[in-house]
């Protein structure tokens, strides 16, 4: 399999899911309900810090001197920015970002081998460009434009991290069993995301599919 097959794939077996969290009914779940800019912010902070915090531990397992561990200090490092990003949005400096991580960062810190970490970044790619869109969108709406182009900045750095997760997988997956664990890992890190939102959603009575 070669990297852009691979990233079409999950893309293909993931579109009712990724699709669904590219809803705007992604952030309601996120906020539990409360779309207050502030809650909005808190949201993305709490994601970027997760995602920071996982991507560090990988590295730190995987060791610098290594292409993963190259790759995933890298992604570390631009998560923390993120995180840095959207707290200079907040205006609060007694914000404690959540040591609860999402389902999604659950199932990516169980990951222990180099090539499903790599495609577990993928799918994390794939469902946070959705959630980045949705943050676009509310603060458009908003009529806040500088917090709109902020998030579209982080949304764009998200092809560098898929270009480095891809590249990373070429290196690593040496047979077919590598690219299973790889798509796996990928699939199961978009499942979770989406299970957790229809659970949030469900808890709030709303229904997590598109009315037609």
């Amino acid at each position: 399999m070669t990297p852009d097959a691979f990233v079409d794939a999950v893309r293909d077996d993931n579109d009712t899911a990724l699709s669904r969290l590219g809803s705007s009914k992604s952030l309601y779940a996120a906020t539990g309900g409360d779309l207050e800019p502030e809650e909005v912010l808190r949201a993305a902070a709490n994601a970027e810090y997760a995602a920071a915090e996982t991507f560090a531990a990988w590295a730190a397992d995987e060791g610098t001197d290594t292409p993963a561990g190259e790759a995933f200090a890298d992604a570390a490092d631009q998560e923390r920015e993120h995180y840095e990003t959207v707290l200079d949005e907040l205006g609060d400096d007694g914000f404690e970002p959540s040591e609860d991580p999402s389902a999604m960062q659950d199932v990516l810190r169980d990951l222990d081998d180099t090539a499903a970490r790599a495609g577990g970044m993928v799918g994390r790619i794939l469902a946070t460009e959705k959630s980045k869109e949705q943050y676009t969108g509310f603060f458009t709406g908003q009529a806040d434009p500088m917090t709109a182009s902020t998030f579209r900045d982080l949304k764009g750095d998200l092809e560098g991290q898929l270009d480095a997760a891809t590249a990373l997988l070429e290196t690593v997956c040496e047979d077919d069993a590598d690219w299973e664990r790889a798509k796996t890992a990928a699939d199961d890190a978009i499942q979770a995301a989406y299970d957790e939102y229809t659970e949030q959603l469900e808890s709030m009575g709303v229904n997590p599919k598109p009315v037609c």
